[in-house]
């Protein structure tokens, strides 16, 4: 046994034994030790449905309104850390509306009150008269807002306060800002946010460098709400919470359970029939599987990803990657047996060999859920995301592991028989 078999076999058992660490029973304190994250086939959660009010744009379609509505939604509810959210067009008593379901959300006061707020910013000038009157300059025009705090120092020509958000406008925004500024010396600027304005500062000097604030926030989780609105967008109609449900889990305790030992049975399965056919080094794959299954759900877990049954099928469905590369460097090594190479040689060659085979096919494979990733919503994805991690997985344990243990098992064997 060489010295790099040896760190190789030292690095993935330490590897193993902090997987094992984090799939045992939890220790909530731990990063990576809490309870595997349910969806809401798998926990259930809530329902929240909306209507869009088309009453004040012209020129929407309710197919549009609905789809700038789910963007803008999944956007919030991505940045709040719900996982698996599922976000769709529906319609209430022939008006249009967007229905959210939130798996195994307890917080649903903020979920709603995020979902709800149309976050329209716009920025107002001072007429003749002494009115404040809206300018192009809007949330739109926004490349960026940050949550942070000012020490009551002078940012951008405007007096300072904490907490506060900082605005960053795009290149159009920027030349807008300049313009408005320079126009407004020793003037003030409102900013306007769902028709209420929350800051009106005077202008001191002019500003060219595309940055503002936004002052007299009540505190900084109040300010990180508000970036977090401004990054996302503001809705393209306002909207009104007709229906709120906790709905319970589709499938239940008894459908995971079940899913959970087909997976198992399966994977039993292939491990004999690797065995039988493969003998010895069907055992060693065997063993790599085993050790495939502990670091795919320890990263599940440090992800973390949001399981459900899409999910733990994508899971399962990637053991067959696994095994498919043990099956193309095992028949690659019988060739190279017959060919009346060592042991150790055939080992070497199997490996190279098959390499070029066994990489195209994961690619592919990865690629195709990549596609299914930013293609397609909800659970879904989920099948996507689990596939792909079980893919590189076993790309690591099939090529490192196996190799590996293949290499320590052949060192003094000379001549052997599959």
């Amino acid at each position: 046994m060489n010295n790099r078999s040896v760190w190789a076999l030292i690095a993935v058992l330490v590897l193993t034994a902090l997987a094992i660490f984090l799939v045992l029973p939890n220790t909530p304190s731990l990063p990576g030790r809490e309870n595997m994250k349910l969806g809401l086939d798998l926990k259930g959660g809530v329902q929240l449905t909306y209507t869009l009010d088309l009453s004040a744009t012209e020129g929407t379609t309710p197919a549009q309104a609905k789809q700038e509505a789910i963007n803008v939604i999944e956007k919030r509810i991505n940045k709040l850390g719900v996982a698996e959210a599922i976000i769709q067009g529906t319609d209430i008593d022939n008006k249009p509306g967007v229905m959210v379901e939130l798996p195994g959300v307890s917080d649903t006061a903020t979920a709603k009150d995020l979902i709800g707020q149309t976050a329209q910013l716009v920025f107002k000038k001072l007429d003749e008269e002494g009115n404040f009157v809206a300018t192009e300059l809007t949330g739109a025009n926004l490349k960026s807002a940050k949550a942070t705090f000012n020490q009551g120092s002078q940012t951008g020509g405007f007096s300072g306060a904490e907490p506060i958000v900082e605005l960053t406008f795009n290149e159009e925004g920027t030349r807008q800002f300049a313009e408005l500024t320079r126009e407004n010396l020793q003037k003030q600027l409102a900013i306007e946010l769902d028709d209420e304005i929350i800051s009106a500062p005077t202008v001191q000097t002019e500003i060219k460098d595309g940055h503002a604030i936004i002052t007299g926030i009540g505190n900084i989780e109040d300010a990180k709400e508000l970036a977090l609105l401004l990054n996302a967008g503001a809705l393209p109609v306002p909207i009104t919470l007709v229906a709120e449900n906790n709905i319970g889990a589709t499938l239940g305790q008894e459908s995971i359970e079940d899913s959970l030992l087909a997976g198992i049975l399966g994977i039993i399965l292939v491990a004999v029939f690797m065995i039988i056919y493969y003998r010895k080094a069907g055992l060693l794959a065997s063993i790599a599987l085993f050790v495939y299954l502990i670091l795919s759900i320890a990263i599940f877990k440090l992800v973390p990803v949001t399981m459900t049954l899409a999910g733990i099928a994508g899971f399962i469905f990637s053991v067959g990657a696994a095994v498919d590369a043990n099956v193309l460097i095992f028949e690659r090594f019988k060739e190279e047996l017959r060919k009346g190479k060592e042991t150790h040689n055939a080992i070497e060659e199997s490996f190279q060999r098959s390499w070029s085979s066994i990489w195209p096919s994961n690619m592919a494979s990865i690629i195709t859920a990549v596609v299914l990733y930013y293609g397609t919503t909800g659970m879904v994805r989920g099948f996507a995301v689990t596939l792909a991690i079980g893919i590189f997985v076993s790309l690591f344990t099939s090529v490192t592991f196996t190799r590996t243990l293949m290499r320590i098992w052949g060192k003094n064997i000379k001549r052997v028989t599959l």
